[in-house]
């Protein structure tokens, strides 16, 4: 079984490794002025969150962030998201995971749907299912820096290292100051130092 997991968090992690050695656009033809102007506000704020050297103001601008990528566009998302968060508050994740199947179905385009529920399923014990859910967020937005973080702690605890590494050093460039990613980061290169010994 943990062989099996193993197997399906690596295949993740290549499918991963493709995203992000991709560029892909922010902008589409299609986009509207709304979506346009969201966007150059998170250029804005993630060119903030690569130059300070505040952590105070790093956690600042990810809390801004994950406000921005909270917003669906759609009234019925942004409701499903506000109770699936109230229940896994409550330590719901049946509930939680339900409303979040909602929204991922009704709305498979929204990275934040797919985070949102890796993160309950990683705290339900399922870490395949948040591995494969991560994998679906970086597609989505290859600079979410806590699905990022999210992915290397799960590559971590996997046993994979290496691995685990290699994704924080890329949330490390997007967020070189922001104390979770720096603390993840120093475990994750004591963790592969201890295993190349």
């Amino acid at each position: 079984m943990r062989s099996r997991l193993g197997r399906m968090i690596r295949l993740d992690f290549f499918c991963l490794a493709a995203f992000l050695a991709a560029t892909p656009a922010l902008a589409e033809a299609s986009a509207s002025p709304a979506e346009t102007s969201a966007a150059s506000h998170v250029d804005e704020l993630l060119g903030r969150l690569a130059e300070t050297q505040d952590e105070d103001e790093a956690a600042g601008i990810v809390k801004s962030l994950e406000r921005e990528w909270l917003r669906s566009g759609s009234d019925v998302s942004d409701l499903l998201m506000g109770r699936a968060l109230q229940a896994f508050a409550a330590e719901d994740y049946d509930l939680a995971l339900q409303l979040l199947d909602t929204v991922v179905s009704n709305q498979p385009d929204w990275a934040e749907g797919w985070n949102k529920r890796a993160t309950v399923r990683f705290f339900a014990g399922d870490m395949a299912g948040s591995a494969a859910d991560v994998a679906q967020t970086l597609k989505r937005n290859p600079r979410h820096v806590m699905a990022l973080v999210g992915l290397g702690l799960i590559l971590d605890q996997s046993g994979k290292h290496d691995d685990a590494l290699k994704v924080l050093q890329r949330a490390h460039e997007l967020a070189p100051h922001y104390k979770p990613v720096e603390d993840s980061l120093a475990k994750a290169k004591a963790a592969a130092a201890g295993q190349s010994l």
